[in-house]
């Protein structure tokens, strides 16, 4: 018989009380309970950066983090972004800088670049793209995500 244990977690701003396995990813945990499927798990070992969520604001990787690590804790999926339709400024600079292709890697360089981009509100190109080091992406050469980023940027600052 598998060992569980009843955790209670905010997940983007919802309180959401589950019994799971104590072995149970905080990735599984999203999307298998949650039924948030925007993080996306890629390599299993922390990686590539594809489950990159915030953890009490501050980025973790889903899949090498447990649930029940994250009892009585805040979580952030790349879900809690946009406000219904309406894309926050990083989301909607990645549209229109053309910041992503086939998506993947997406959701975790999207979450990644929120803390990023809430410390560091003026970065340069150099910063950006060491933030960025941590998450991999097979189908660009990052040009077009750190032109997102620093345009979200500067839309975040007020000089859109």
């Amino acid at each position: 018989m598998a060992d569980t244990r009843t955790i209670t977690v905010t997940v983007n701003g919802r309180v959401c009380s589950r019994e799971v396995e104590t072995r149970l990813t905080l990735a599984d945990f999203l999307r298998h309970e949650l039924n948030l499927t925007g993080t996306h798990v890629g390599c299993e070992h922390g990686v590539c950066g594809a489950c990159t969520v915030l953890v009490g604001g501050v980025s973790a990787r889903a899949c090498l983090m447990l649930a029940v690590q994250c009892d009585g804790r805040e979580v952030a999926t790349v879900e809690s972004l946009a406000d219904g339709d309406e894309l926050n400024p990083l989301q909607q600079a990645f549209r229109d800088n053309h910041g992503l292709q086939c998506g993947f890697c997406t959701p975790g360089i999207l979450m990644t670049l929120t803390e990023f981009l809430r410390d560091h509100p003026d970065p340069g190109e150099a910063e950006v793209r060491d933030v960025l080091s941590g998450n991999l992406c097979r189908c660009t050469g990052y040009q077009a995500i750190v032109a997102a980023t620093l345009d979200a940027a500067k839309r975040m600052r007020g000089g859109a």
